[in-house]
């Protein structure tokens, strides 16, 4: 029970490793915000929650938009009366080099991988400053450590993720807040089953991803779940402005 009395908010929980994590934080006795675009898929997490014995509360939130954001922190602090762990897990994926990106793409995957992290964090991190600090996980992508082919702007979105991290680490850490990240490998969630499916040869594309890398293997998103729990609870607390990587060996190359 590492976050027994905690209230923490997960965006993009209704799926993939934000669902792992809810589902997680929840058996380790916070009280969860589920907070998704997805009404359905954030109110199948929520059910789960419950099912396990947990708390916790669904809210509908775009994260680009000020309005939505503002909405999940006045909604969170009414029902629970405080905001405890920020979890910035949602985020979109495309394909593309600098040439084949469109402008409209390139703006949609800044806006919710970049700008939703920025808002989340903005209009939560002084609800914690009141309570004498808190913890914020940022959920990057080894794709913000090293160049990967062919999905220009989803690797600067997570390059900007990181340096986002530890910029807002340094700004706040005198006020009790810690803020890291998390450096995913390619992980068997929706989001990378359907780009796989997208490819002409599905089957070839997924050995590719798994071959690429020592452990040999897609990740899980119940380990990059335990990942993320270990960051937002109180053990690493020490730590801020750091990112723990869990990729399979994939940037270690």
């Amino acid at each position: 029970m590492r976050l027994r009395h905690k209230v923490s908010i997960i965006t993009g929980a209704g799926a993939g490793i934000g669902q792992a994590a809810a589902l997680l934080f929840a058996k380790e006795g916070a009280k969860v915000v589920v907070a998704d675009f997805d009404p359905k898929a954030g109110k199948e997490t929520l059910d789960q929650i419950k099912k396990d014995g947990g708390d916790g509360l669904f809210i509908k939130v775009n994260v680009t938009q000020v309005r939505d954001v503002k909405k999940m922190v006045a909604g969170t602090l009414k029902h629970f009366g405080k905001i405890d762990i920020l979890v910035n897990n949602a985020g979109i994926y495309t394909k593309g080099d600098v040439v084949t990106t469109s402008e409209e793409n390139w703006d949609k995957i800044l806006k919710v991988n970049l700008r939703g992290v920025y808002l989340c964090s903005k209009y939560t991190i002084p609800e914690m400053i009141k309570r004498g600090g808190g913890s914020i996980v940022n959920v990057a992508s080894e794709a913000g450590l090293v160049g990967i082919k062919n999905q220009v702007v989803y690797n600067v979105s997570k390059a900007a993720v990181i340096m986002l991290t530890k910029s807002i680490a340094i700004d706040f850490a005198d006020q009790g807040i810690r803020v890291n990240n998390v450096c995913p490998g390619t992980t068997e969630t929706p989001l990378v089953r359907m780009a796989i499916q997208k490819e002409k040869d599905p089957k070839k594309a997924r050995k590719a991803l798994e071959e690429c890398r020592p452990a040999n293997r897609l990740g899980k998103p119940e380990e990059i779940a335990s990942a993320i729990l270990y960051m937002a609870s109180d053990e690493p607390g020490y730590a801020t402005g750091s990112s723990l990587v869990i990729d399979g060996g994939y940037t270690a190359q």
